[in-house]
């Protein structure tokens, strides 16, 4: 009989994430391969995993076309060995289809009706750009004005923060991507990302084979000199520039999550429990806000306030978009409890795999951290939304951090 059940987050795994384009490592690679290569991963780090009890494969992408359609989650359940009597399904949130794959499932698991379930997302954003292929927006978006004709370009939308918060300088938003990229790659040096990321086979242009096993686009040499001197792509004498976007991204994600019952049951060990999560719009011009209305959704629902957030994984779409958060809700350009590994300016931001990378580092600094309960996993969405998870900590003794010496 079907109870209502606790939401928990047993194990999350990532391909390393390639630079979109014919110069990137997965060029010659499939999107729905890179879900398989997830999948397996997972698989294989969890072998007492009776595979014939998941529920559902879940799998989002932005562009579902090509290598990338075909009802990802059944397609690549199938190709992942799982049997043919697990279900999956295709879903799409732009930037938030993993981070909405894992909500949708976890509603399954919250009300009794499944009791595990695989939820990720792919984006080879060099194969299937946003906004490319056959997408035909409704032309009454733009006869009604609806929205801006330039809605859809993330750039522009950024440079609209700059525009409306003036405090939100370059200068800051220069700092802050240098910082991520600095903290991304001081955890590398640490072997903190490595763990969890899944080597892919990878083919290049002259039929040579290799091992993806790093993400290609991190630039840790990179200066506030360096960023200065960078053009404003979006806008001329803008603010907005390649040092603090995401760049293009290819790579896929997934997370096994499980209800009470099957981690009893199977003696599973969670590294993460689910709170609350929300989802809100905002106008698509200033998509980037996004997150802020989604954040205080998932606060009221769980009862906290932003203080009792310990960490913070925040895609960094844009630095600007970043610090609008931050500013929102009081906190420090430089709080170390926001992405303290790095971010999407270093590591990259494959749509809609994005939100199951930021629960994985939760994920994983959660189990290096007793001190902290509660952790947030946020994001802006494309069309103007944003999502954000909250998680609590299984690791959590109670005990405040003691500073070193």
């Amino acid at each position: 009989m079907a109870e209502i059940s606790d939401v928990y987050f047993i194990d999350g795994m990532r391909t390393p994430f390639g630079r979109a384009g014919e110069k990137g490592m997965y060029w010659n690679t499939r999107a729905d391969d890179l879900v398989v290569k997830a999948i397996r991963g997972v698989i294989e780090r969890n072998p007492d995993l009776p595979l014939d009890r998941i529920d559902d494969v879940a799998i989002a992408a932005t562009t579902q076309q090509g290598d990338q359609g075909l009802t990802l989650g059944r397609t690549a359940a199938i190709l992942a060995g799982l049997p043919q009597s697990v279900p999956g399904f295709a879903i799409d949130r732009m930037c938030a289809g993993a981070m909405t794959s894992v909500t949708t499932m976890a509603g399954s698991i919250g009300i009794g009706m499944y009791d595990l379930a695989l939820a990720g997302g792919v984006e080879h954003m060099g194969r299937h750009p946003l906004g490319g292929g056959d997408t035909d927006p409704n032309p009454r978006f733009l006869t009604e004005k609806l929205v801006s004709a330039d809605a859809l370009n993330m750039g522009i939308t950024a440079e609209r923060l700059h525009d409306r918060f003036p405090v939100l300088t370059k200068e800051r938003a220069d700092r802050f991507g240098m910082r991520s990229q600095q903290k991304a790659q001081a955890a590398y040096d640490a072997g903190k990302l490595q763990p969890d990321l899944v080597p892919v086979a990878v083919k290049s242009a002259d039929g040579a084979w290799g091992l993806a096993t790093e993400d290609e686009g991190r630039r840790p040499e990179t200066t506030m000199e360096g960023l200065a001197q960078l053009k404003t792509p979006f806008r001329p004498h803008g603010r907005v520039t390649a040092g603090t976007s995401s760049p293009l991204t290819d790579g896929a994600t997934i997370s096994l999550l499980a209800g009470s019952r099957a981690v009893k049951e199977l003696g599973l060990t969670p590294k993460m429990r689910m709170v609350s999560f929300g989802f809100a719009g905002v106008q698509p011009e200033v998509m980037g806000i996004g997150p802020i209305p989604s954040t205080e959704k998932a606060l009221a629902k769980a009862g906290l306030t932003i203080d009792d957030i310990g960490l913070f994984e925040l895609n960094e779409a844009f630095a600007v978009q970043v610090l609008s958060l931050l500013d929102h809700f009081g906190i420090d350009d430089d709080d170390p409890r926001v992405n303290p590994w790095g971010g999407a300016i270093a590591v990259g931001h494959p749509l809609a795999a994005s939100g199951v990378r930021l629960m994985i580092q939760l994920a994983a600094q959660f189990a290096e951290r007793p001190d902290v309960r509660y952790g947030l996993t946020a994001m802006c969405v494309g069309l103007g939304q944003g999502g954000s998870v909250i998680w609590e900590n299984p690791h959590y003794t109670g005990k405040k951090k003691t500073a070193k010496k």
